[in-house]
């Protein structure tokens, strides 16, 4: 929905059941389909229509009743109850329009071919799974939001993202001259460039959401709240984040990010790196043997957790934090860390997206903690405000004391960026740069125009 917020102005009622647009008259897809108050019920009834496979698009739907055609140019949204999350909800990606008449299709709209007609600056041109995706300049774009810094079509003729997953391959394509832009890179790579090389060097906010383990707490023997303690508790976390990420990286204390209005600050050095007492409840819930491995024991069974964490995420040396907390885990406590990689996203991850709600890892357990669940159901149905903040910060430290999530660290992305590159930033997401929209570049310093993300890569040819 990149383009197409852009083309509307809400009237919403202040108690969140509706919500009513006033849509601009001058935008069309890059198929010549209005962009109009039709356009926007096809897109949200299909969306609701085919939640079962549009889930990461559904989930920001699942308090809309119906939507409605006012006039032409006129829109509402009927929510089944209050929901002011819903004007923050309109603005992700993952709400992004397309042409109806590409909805009609009913085709993979993500399988390469060009049926993926939106209404932004730049029309989907190819992609190759694994290898690119190519954009072109839309001539016909006029509806650049107010604060773009400039107006009319992009400057850019053709961007194409790559797909580089290593930090350190995109980096040494920046290096090699292979690339103008390289995202998803680590703070200590950054500075070690810095000194050899005149890279800009541009961070963003902090993620909204941690890295955190997310605990299956309705399973034996993670339904036992001294277990759920002890692997909260049963290891250092600083020390690791330190010796793993050298400092670029800060320890998270709550599933929201610090830099998210909503984060309960007063959970800063309450909890963690308590072994002695990890190990005392353990002792209490009968868990006093160990095996010829280290594990502890209790009825022939060995002490296993089972906990899920976000498969998709800009956050490098996933891997060797993960292994470090497991091999702490059992020399510590005896505990054996069995993860489960999710693939859910934790930037997709709302703040009201916490144990108990229908949300990451937790949409299919059965009996969801109710206390966190109702909380974050009531915060749902405020305006922002203090009750509302105090809501939410109560839901982010019962799933802390109840040890249902172990959050783990802050994940902050970081760009380098070419001298030759200009007009990049960050966007309303944290978790990735802006539109090359206003993106361009001075030819005389660049030999190409490319670059490189941790999905992706970007060339730019202008």
């Amino acid at each position: 929905m990149a383009a197409t917020r852009r083309g509307w102005r809400n009237r919403g009622r202040s108690d969140g059941t509706r919500y009513t647009f006033n849509l601009r008259t001058d935008v069309h897809f890059t198929d010549g389909t209005p962009f109009n108050a039709n356009a926007v019920k096809a897109n949200f009834d299909y969306i609701v229509r085919h939640a079962s496979t549009a889930t990461a698009s559904a989930s920001l739907l699942q308090s809309l009743d119906h939507t409605e055609v006012v006039a032409p140019y006129v829109v509402r949204l009927v929510m089944k109850q209050a929901d002011f999350t819903m004007l923050a909800s309109l603005s992700d990606v993952r709400l992004g329009f397309i042409s109806p008449k590409a909805l009609a299709e009913n085709s993979n709209l993500c399988d390469g071919r060009p049926g993926l007609v939106g209404t932004g600056p730049f029309v989907f041109s190819s992609y190759q799974r694994g290898g690119a995706a190519v954009l072109t300049r839309n001539p016909d774009y006029r509806w650049a939001p107010a604060n773009a810094q400039h107006q009319g079509a992009a400057w850019l003729e053709r961007v194409t993202y790559r797909f580089l997953p290593a930090a350190t391959a995109r980096m040494a394509a920046l290096t090699a001259g292979q690339a103008d832009i390289a995202d998803g890179m680590q703070a200590a790579d950054l500075a070690a460039s810095d000194r050899t090389h005149d890279f800009q060097s541009l961070t963003g906010p902090s993620a909204s959401t941690s890295f955190a383990l997310y605990v299956n707490y309705t399973v034996s023997p993670a339904d036992d709240f001294h277990v759920r303690r002890a692997l909260r508790d049963g290891f250092d976390l600083d020390a690791i984040v330190s010796s793993v990420y050298l400092g670029a990286v800060r320890r998270a204390w709550s599933n929201i990010g610090p830099d998210n209005p909503d984060y309960n600050a007063e959970l800063k050095d309450t909890w963690g790196n308590d072994v002695k007492e990890a190990n005392r409840l353990l002792d209490e819930s009968g868990w006093r043997t160990r095996d010829s491995e280290g594990y502890r024991m209790r009825d022939g069974k060995r002490l296993s957790l089972e906990v899920g964490y976000p498969g998709a995420t800009a956050l490098d040396k996933v891997d060797v934090l993960l292994k470090a907390i497991r091999t702490a885990l059992r020399q510590n406590i005896g505990l054996d860390l069995d993860l489960h990689r999710t693939a859910a996203s934790d930037s997709a991850m709302p703040s009201w997206d916490m144990p108990g709600d229908e949300g990451f890892f937790y949409g299919t357990i059965r009996d969801p903690d109710a206390g966190i669940g109702d909380t974050i159901g009531r915060a749902r149905r405020l305006p922002e405000g203090d009750r509302r903040h105090k809501l939410l910060a109560f839901a982010q430290k019962r799933a802390v004391d109840e040890a249902l999530i172990v959050p783990l660290v802050v994940p902050v992305y970081h760009l380098a960026v070419r001298p030759s590159v200009h007009g990049v930033g960050f966007g309303a997401s944290p978790d990735g740069p802006a539109s090359a929209y206003d993106a361009w570049v001075d030819r005389q310093k660049a030999p190409t125009v490319e670059s490189f993300s941790p999905s992706t890569a970007l060339k730019q040819i202008d």
